[in-house]
């Protein structure tokens, strides 16, 4: 399974480096040199990239692909989206800690049971992280934090959720 690590933001100067919003906890070992991502172009194509260099700039990272050589091949992947394999991941090492593509798809259910919907998911903001859990056709935003969600069972492919009274109420 492939899942996000970047978005190429814009070129930045003249030999076809590249501005990226990172996506990723690892990005050390994402953008290490050598590495190969997919690409995902705003177009809807593909393309396999090699990254020959990156260092932090701006809170962006700057990086170099072997076969990105020019500005204006650079321009081209303005949006685009690099993949990485979830098969490179290393363990978390922390039962606590998951990764975004573990949670997404799992079924959210109330602490007695009840089925609540899907999670579809995760947000990452400055306050904290969310699950976006589908309910029935509306999204319902969750905060992440064990006195709501108690309990995941990755194994098992649920969260439950013990919401406080009207955090679940449609609006």
């Amino acid at each position: 399974m492939d899942v996000v690590v970047g978005r190429v933001a814009k070129a930045h100067g003249i030999t076809g480096e590249l501005a990226v919003d990172v996506r990723t906890d690892s990005p050390e070992l994402r953008f290490a040199i050598g590495s190969k991502m997919q690409a995902k172009l705003r177009d809807g194509t593909s393309r396999s990239l090699t990254v020959s260099a990156a260092r932090p700039h701006a809170g962006r990272l700057l990086v170099r692909f072997t076969e990105v050589v020019t500005r204006d091949v650079a321009e081209t992947l303005r949006g685009t989206l690099l993949l990485g394999s979830t098969d490179d991941l290393p363990p978390t090492g922390d039962p606590d800690e998951f990764y975004d593509h573990e949670l997404e798809g799992l079924a959210a259910e109330l602490v007695d049971g009840t089925k609540l919907g899907t999670v579809k998911e995760i947000l990452h903001g400055p306050g904290g992280e969310l699950l976006v859990v589908l309910i029935d056709e509306r999204e319902a935003l969750i905060p992440f934090v064990r006195e709501i969600v108690p309990t995941v069972d990755v194994r098992g492919g649920r969260v439950v959720v013990d919401p406080p009274e009207g955090l679940l109420d449609a609006d």
